[in-house]
């Protein structure tokens, strides 16, 4: 009986290790979309890249964050994450959500989003290939 409980508690343990194992693995192979058309298509957990519509005003209620993003061909999508808002969304250039197209809106398990540069456009001298040599805003 001593070696039947062994054999149970090692089958166990790599059952668990498998399950383990191939939830990570179904997480890193998630596919990217930067068409929310063909995000809302897809029915599986995706990555989304847009950008939020600031004409459309964001909610926050009941630990419920509601937002719109579109894409670079215009289309838009409802975001739902039931999280808090990312501190710097409001100042974001792009926003990348996980999550699931489900029903009428995008359920997204995780937002991440790209601040802008603190560095101006032009700032950068042709030739430049050192830190010092390039211009910081005054901030």
């Amino acid at each position: 009986m001593q070696k039947n409980g062994r054999f149970v508690i090692g089958g166990g343990i790599i059952v668990v290790f498998l399950a383990f194992m191939g939830y990570f693995f179904t997480q890193s192979s998630i596919g990217y979309e930067e068409s929310l058309a063909k995000v809302k298509e897809s029915g599986k957990t995706i990555r989304a890249t847009g950008a939020w519509v600031k004409e459309k005003n964001y909610e926050y209620k009941n630990k419920v964050f509601t937002f719109y993003m579109k894409d670079t061909e215009g289309n838009e999508m409802k975001v739902i994450y039931k999280g808090a808002i990312p501190n710097n969304f409001e100042s974001a250039t792009s926003v990348v959500v996980t999550g699931k197209y489900v029903g009428d809106a995008f359920e997204a398990k995780d937002i991440l989003t790209k601040c802008p540069s603190k560095y101006q456009e032009g700032d950068v001298p042709a030739g430049a290939t050192h830190p010092d040599q390039i211009k910081k805003n005054a901030s």
